[in-house]
């Protein structure tokens, strides 16, 4: 039988933080975040695969994946865009 202190752990919540990926600022909700992230592909059927960056709104389901970077606003936005064109 569970007590009130077990049925207690159960509904505990958890707050996520997420951080800027290129200027380290906190997001706050009301910002605009965007989300990046890098991959091959190919837009040509049979050519070879090219280095691609992809940018979306946020989306807390999509933030979780390994690969993508966090971006507080379209100024950290190009800023990674400079910095994967410049290879770095």
């Amino acid at each position: 039988m569970r007590t009130a202190q077990d049925r207690e752990m159960f509904c505990m919540a958890f707050t996520e933080t997420y951080h800027c990926d290129v200027c380290g600022n906190p997001r706050g909700e009301a910002e605009d975040w965007w989300l990046a992230l890098t991959e091959p592909a190919s837009l040509i059927p049979k050519a070879p695969e090219q280095p691609m960056l992809k940018l979306t709104q946020w989306n807390v389901l999509l933030s979780h994946a390994a690969k993508v970077r966090h971006l507080c606003g379209a100024r950290c936005a190009q800023t990674l865009m400079d910095r994967w064109m410049r290879g770095e």
